[in-house]
C-alpha cells in the first residue's frame, strides 16, 4: 500500500463535470508482423496480465481515508478485471485519422470509474491500410510523462518475438487497513501538518512569486523577498536568483476561459532528422526547434482567427525531476516553468532566436528552485482542504484572466522500433489534459524511432478547428528549413 503525494491529490482534485485528469496515449500499429498477421484482444489481454508486475499501477485503486481527512492511498484491486480495462471497439470505413481522432476525443472526453484501477485500454479496429490502434489513459495521479512512457516500454520489445518475462510470485492482494486505523492515521497527520509546513516556509517563501497567476496577488513580490532573506539568514536554501525577473502576462486569446466536457484531438508527425538539421543550422536545441514550430503554428492560428496580441502568449512547460533512483516507481516526479511563446514576432528567423533566448532566461528563473516545489506547495495545505481549494482556484482562474495560454510538453522516447504483441509500433500519439487554469489547449510531443509525434487536446468549443494547427506545425517545418538552406547557399556562394 501506497499513500498518494500532495501533488499527486491535485490531479483527483483538479477532476470536475469539465475537467478529466486523465492523460494517455494513442499507438499505431502494423499487426502484419504479429502472429497470425493480427492484434486480437485476447491477446492483447494475456500480454497486459503477463506484465501486470512490471506496471503496478495498472492493478491499484484508491483507498480513501475516512471524512477525506487525509491523503487516499494506492492498494491492490481484490477484484481485478481485465476485460473491464481492455476493451475492443471498430471504425465505419472508411477508417480515417479524423475518424479516429473524433473517437479518442470522445474516449477522453469520459472520466475514469475511481472505483477500479485509474485505467482503461481500447484495442481499436478498422483503420485504413489494415493498421490498428491502441488507446490507452491513465490517471495524472498515477504517473507523469516519464512513468508513463516507462509503462509503454514494459508493454513493448524490442522485435516481433515477445522477450521471456520472469513469472512474478503469486499475486494475492493484501488486506487493506481497518477504517479506524486510516481515521487514526490521518488524525496523526493533521495535528503534524502545521508543523512540516513551517518548517517548509524558509524553504519555499523565496519562490512564491514563481507559481502561476500568484502575480496578482498584491504584495506577493514582497513577501519572496522577504522570504529570500529569511531563507539566507536560516541558510535553507540558495535564494532567489536575482537575475531579471519578467513579469508574464498571458494576453486574451479564444482558447482561454472556462473550457467545457467535450475534447477535439489532432495528431501527426515531423522527421526528427528534419528538426536535428535545423539544430545545426542555427546553433540551438532540439527543444527550442519543437517550441518555435509551436509559436508558429499558434501565430498562424490566432491570424486565422484575427486574434493575434501584441504580446507573446505565455506557456507552461513540464520538467521531469525523477531522479535515476526514481527509475521505475509510478507517480509525479515533476516540476514546471512558464517561458514566453514569441507567436508576436512575423519573421521565423527572429521568432526561434526569440523562443531559444526565452527559454535559457526561464531556465535560468527557474533553476534555483528545489525539485520538489511542487509537491512541497501542494501539502502545504491539510488534505481535507486540497479538493475545495484546487477546484476553487481552478474556476477562479478560469473565469478571470488567463495565467497561462497554453502547455507544450516534450517528452523523450526510444530512438528504434518497438513492437507490441509481435506487432510493430508505427507512431505513438500522446493524448494529454486541459483545464480551465492552462487554456483550452495543450500540445504534447514524444519522441520515437526517427519522428517527434505530435498529440493536440483542446476543448472542442474553444478550438473547433485543431486539425489546422497539425498543418501549420508542418508549414512552419517547411518554412524554417526552407530559410536555412537560403543561409546555406547564400553563405556558399560568398566563398
Amino acid at each position: 500500500m501506497r499513500q498518494l503525494t500532495a501533488l499527486d491529490v491535485q490531479f483527483l482534485n483538479a477532476e470536475s463535470t469539465t475537467t478529466t485528469g486523465h492523460v494517455g496515449g494513442l499507438s499505431i500499429l502494423d499487426p502484419s508482423t504479429a502472429p497470425g498477421g493480427e492484434l486480437t484482444v485476447e491477446s492483447f489481454r494475456e500480454l497486459i496480465l503477463e506484465r501486470l508486475h512490471l506496471v503496478k499501477p495498472f492493478r491499484w485503486r484508491l483507498l480513501h481515508v475516512p471524512l477525506g481527512i487525509d491523503h487516499p492511498y494506492w492498494m491492490d484491486d481484490t477484484e481485478f478485471d481485465i476485460e473491464y480495462h481492455v476493451r475492443e471497439i471498430a471504425l465505419p470505413a472508411p477508417g480515417d485519422e479524423r475518424q479516429l481522432a473524433e473517437q479518442v476525443a470522445r474516449l477522453t472526453s469520459r472520466p475514469l470509474d475511481r472505483r477500479r484501477p485509474l485505467w482503461e485500454s481500447y484495442l481499436i479496429h478498422g483503420l485504413q491500410g489494415g493498421n490498428v490502434g491502441i488507446y490507452t489513459k491513465v490517471h495524472h495521479s498515477a504517473i507523469d510523462g516519464v512513468s508513463g512512457a516507462e509503462i509503454l516500454g514494459a508493454l513493448m520489445d524490442t522485435s516481433p518475438e515477445p522477450r521471456k518475462i520472469e513469472k512474478p510470485e503469486r499475486w494475492i492482494a493484501k488486506r487493506p487497513p481497518s477504517q479506524f486505523e486510516l481515521l487514526a492515521d490521518g488524525v496523526r497527520r493533521i495535528l503534524l501538518q502545521p508543523v512540516k509546513s513551517l518548517l517548509k516556509v524558509p524553504r519555499l517563501l523565496p519562490h512564491v512569486d514563481d507559481i502561476p497567476g500568484i502575480e496578482r496577488v498584491p504584495g506577493i513580490d514582497l513577501l519572496a523577498k522577504a522570504g529570500d532573506a529569511l531563507s539566507r539568514l536560516t541558510r535553507q536554501g540558495p535564494g532567489r536568483h536575482e537575475a531579471e525577473r519578467p513579469k508574464m502576462v498571458a494576453p486574451h486569446t479564444p482558447f482561454n476561459g472556462p473550457i467545457s466536457q467535450h475534447r477535439r484531438f489532432a495528431y501527426g508527425s515531423l522527421p526528427l532528422a528534419d528538426v536535428k538539421a535545423l539544430k545545426t543550422a542555427f546553433g540551438v536545441t532540439v527543444n527550442d526547434v519543437v517550441m518555435a514550430l509551436c509559436a508558429s503554428a499558434m501565430r498562424r492560428w490566432l491570424i486565422d482567427h484575427d486574434a493575434l496580441p501584441a504580446d507573446p502568449l505565455v506557456t507552461l512547460v513540464p520538467l521531469s525531476v525523477r531522479t535515476p533512483e526514481q527509475a521505475g516507481s509510478a507517480g509525479n516526479q515533476i516540476s514546471a516553468m512558464l517561458a514566453p511563446l514569441p507567436t508576436n514576432i512575423a519573421d521565423p528567423a527572429e521568432r526561434l532566436a526569440a523562443m531559444t533566448t526565452s527559454m535559457v532566461s526561464a531556465k535560468k528563473r527557474y533553476q534555483p528552485l528545489p525539485a520538489s516545489w511542487l509537491v512541497d506547495f501542494s501539502g502545504m495545505l491539510p488534505a481535507a482542504l486540497g479538493g475545495l481549494s484546487a477546484r476553487a482556484l481552478m474556476r477562479y482562474l478560469g473565469a478571470t484572466a488567463p495565467v497561462v495560454n497554453l502547455v507544450v510538453s516534450n517528452v523523450p522516447g526510444a530512438q528504434f522500433p518497438l513492437y507490441q504483441g509481435g506487432a510493430r509500433l508505427l507512431a505513438n500519439y500522446p493524448v494529454s489534459a486541459i483545464t480551465d487554469a492552462s487554456g483550452g489547449l495543450n500540445i504534447t510531443v514524444m519522441s520515437y524511432n526517427g519522428q517527434l509525434d505530435f498529440g493536440l487536446v483542446a476543448c472542442r468549443e474553444l478550438i473547433p478547428d485543431v486539425w489546422n494547427i497539425i498543418d501549420y506545425l508542418h508549414e512552419a517545418l517547411d518554412e524554417l528549413t526552407k530559410l536555412a538552406t537560403d543561409r546555406a547557399t547564400e553563405s556558399l556562394s560568398k566563398e
